[in-house]
């Protein structure tokens, strides 16, 4: 028992090692900040948030995807965490967040799936639904959401009237090195004419192709981060490009780019390649700073925003 209770000291004071490094290394401010507040009811709306953590709403239906607020993501020992430390701050925090109905966890990576920001959002939006992948609920039991649902690759839910299929990326699903058997998804989002998918991690695949020219996407938003050297785990930006290209999907939000440190690319790189990836078709990368937010309404056939 005393060999145990040193070694968690041990690993104690390595955390708060960990996590003092930098510390006077305060987070950038975010770039623009959304206003959810002036949002129509109707059409699509998302503002990215930082990281992977994007708010969508469609026809006043809200979702949140994996949300990570916090300066840190990773292991928590005691009082400190131990991982990636934040670039820039995340562009509005929970307090600031109209009420959730759901949100959407793409897997159990600690950059994805935050258990502190988790509990933050059902604080605040107690009647928020979670929805997860397969074989991973047991990881947000006790968070205080009113309803965990796991969701298989091509099953449905229904929340507001906006219809959410899982779907299957080219990615892996474990917390630890032990459990690679938990599961993964990307999302699509529907509701009559209006299809949002959600890919947040995944490498290069022709199945973002094939599902977005049978769902007609209106707007697709794809991980462009963490490719040097994960490149057999997320896709580069000239990869990302040709999958949105091959989606059909009529606009393109990229995430997943210059808010924690998970690659070797230099801050910058990604935007930069895939500008110069889409060339004369840049304009459809509709979200191109962190705090950026874009809207259609089907009613004008009108997109605007952006940033």
């Amino acid at each position: 028992m005393r060999r145990g209770f040193w070694i968690l000291g041990g690993l104690a004071l390595l955390a708060a090692a960990w996590s003092c490094r930098h510390v006077l290394d305060s987070p950038a401010p975010a770039p623009l900040r959304p206003e959810p507040a002036s949002w129509s009811p109707r059409g699509i709306h998302v503002a990215y948030l930082g990281h992977a953590t994007v708010l969508i709403e469609i026809d006043g239906t809200r979702f949140l995807t994996d949300p990570a607020f916090f300066d840190r993501v990773g292991v928590t020992i005691g009082p400190v965490t131990i991982g990636p430390k934040r670039l820039v701050e995340v562009a509005l925090g929970p307090d600031e967040l109209p009420p959730i109905d759901a949100v959407l966890l793409s897997h159990a990576h600690m950059d994805s799936l935050d258990p502190p920001s988790l509990a933050k959002v059902s604080s605040i939006s107690s009647a928020a639904v979670l929805i997860t992948p397969e074989r991973t609920a047991d990881l947000v039991d006790g968070l205080g959401y009113a309803r965990v649902v796991e969701l298989p690759w091509e099953e449905r839910t229904r929340i507001g009237g906006v219809a959410i299929e899982a779907v299957k990326l080219r990615h892996w699903g474990e917390r630890w090195p032990w459990d690679a058997w938990r599961g993964y998804n990307g999302y699509v989002l529907s509701k009559g004419d209006l299809r949002v998918l959600f890919a947040s991690d995944t490498a290069y695949t022709e199945a973002i192709g094939a599902l977005g020219r049978a769902r007609r996407l209106t707007v697709a938003i794809l991980g462009n981060g963490a490719y040097d050297p994960w490149i057999r785990n997320h896709a580069n930006p000239e990869q990302v490009w040709k999958m949105f290209r091959d989606s059909g999907a009529h606009y393109l939000v990229p995430i997943h780019w210059d808010t924690f440190r998970l690659g070797k690319e230099p801050v910058g790189d990604a935007m930069k390649r895939l500008f110069a990836a889409a060339g004369s078709d840049r304009d459809r990368i509709v979200v191109r700073q962190i705090g950026g937010s874009w809207s259609y309404d089907p009613a004008a056939a009108v997109a605007s925003g952006g940033g």
